[in-house]
């Protein structure tokens, strides 16, 4: 059964506030929807690689390894891009680690 955009937008919505406070698993989930098209969302390796990439920078070593496969995929401009809508986000954000420790 296909999902429906209004659902895909939603789920997306969702994840996304949930990593906004720092939920770990969020932030892989991401990942795993952007790198996949999982969910109705358009693959975009360059939002993949960013949540990834957060999600390593807490220690989720599913990030880590994921953020390598793609980075195969992807090139050098690919992934500095992808390294700055990080870092934003953590600005943005202020970071997730400590908020994290609940």
């Amino acid at each position: 059964m296909a999902i429906s955009q209004k659902s895909a937008e939603f789920l997306i919505q969702s994840r996304l506030a949930d990593a906004e406070q720092g939920d770990i698993d969020a932030l892989f989930e991401l990942g795993v929807s952007y790198s996949t098209g999982r969910g109705g969302v358009a693959v975009d390796l360059i939002e993949a690689h960013k949540f990834f990439n957060l999600a390593a920078l807490n220690g989720d070593t599913r990030g880590q390894h994921c953020r390598a496969e793609i980075s195969i995929e992807m090139t050098a401009r690919e992934i500095a891009e992808a390294q700055r809508s990080a870092r934003a986000w953590l600005a943005a954000t202020g970071g997730m680690t400590a908020r994290h420790a609940a």
